[in-house]
């Protein structure tokens, strides 16, 4: 039921006629640009949720790992 080799041929002709031969380099160009953006933008989100993931995950175990550093830094101030 997919698009048969004949069909693509077809579309590919009726976009040769739309477009004309000089401007297609060009749309296959801006369109790899597109591509190209938003593969970048697509991981750029995945590394945000990874980071907020990762953020949420230390933030769960931060206060007691804060308490005694905040105690050692008053005694070393009170020492010296």
């Amino acid at each position: 039921m997919g698009i048969q080799g004949w069909q693509w041929l077809l579309i590919l002709l009726v976009i040769l006629l739309l477009f004309g031969a000089a401007k297609l380099p060009a749309l296959a160009k801006s369109m790899g640009q597109s591509a190209r953006v938003f593969k970048g933008e697509m991981k750029a989100m995945k590394d945000d949720d990874t980071t907020a993931k990762d953020a949420d995950a230390e933030g769960a175990t931060a206060p007691n790992a804060e308490a005694p550093t905040s105690d050692s830094r008053g005694n070393a101030s009170s020492t010296t």
